[in-house]
């Protein structure tokens, strides 16, 4: 049977092997603090999303661009040299310094080269674009988090015993059971290293210039 929020919370307090009201009440955030982990520590493909769209130049060119919501990091941003993606340029990865330094002048304008982060919610693009280039971002998104309205996301479909060991682990601090660290920490290293395994092998493949057999 396929695991859900609900499905979860039963296991939890089956592992736990609590029943009070304190505890019960806490596991909501242990889930919550387990995906917060698994956000660090996956790079799931599963979670790959892209953004296809084009600068805007009208009525001035705006260099700063907002992150979607649950962005965890780019894979790649391509750039189009024509009316299509057709022609692709990667935009290449740089710090705010390097950027600000390479285009002090955000008034002038041509073809994009660089982006880095500005701030926690936007990217800066360097130069700033000088037309309204089509572009292309893949990048990785945090799960919607799971809540009793949430009943399934990417961990429930494919890593629920990854999921369910991220929730006990996240909730030793709270019961102080240290005894138990090494049989759940155990459990979940072979978890996450099998899921991190089979997206390097993706990770492999998508970058590989491979013909068909």
């Amino acid at each position: 049977m396929a695991q859900t929020y609900n499905s979860l919370v039963v296991q939890i307090e089956s592992y736990l092997d609590r029943t009070d009201a304190d505890t019960i009440a806490q596991i909501p955030n242990f889930i919550y603090q387990a995906q917060q982990r698994l956000a660090r520590e996956t790079k799931s493909l599963g979670q790959v999303q892209y953004i296809n769209t084009q600068f805007i130049v009208i009525p001035v060119s705006n260099p700063v661009i907002q992150k979607p919501g649950r962005y965890r990091r780019v894979l790649s941003w391509q750039l189009g040299t024509g009316p299509t993606m057709s022609i692709r340029n990667q935009l290449y990865l740089r710090s705010y310094e390097y950027c600000r330094a390479y285009w002090p002048d955000p008034t002038a304008t041509g073809q994009p080269l660089y982006y880095c982060d500005y701030g926690f919610y936007d990217w800066l693009v360097v130069p700033s674009p000088d037309i309204a280039y089509p572009y292309e971002i893949s990048y990785l998104e945090l799960s919607i988090p799971l809540s009793l309205a949430v009943q399934t996301n990417y961990y429930t479909n494919f890593a629920p015993d990854l999921l369910l060991y991220a929730c006990l682990l996240e909730a030793i601090p709270y019961l102080k059971t240290d005894e138990r660290i090494p049989v759940w920490q155990g459990m979940y290293d072979r978890a996450l290293a099998s899921l991190n395994g089979q997206d390097e092998n993706r990770y492999l493949a998508r970058s590989s210039n491979r013909e068909s057999d």
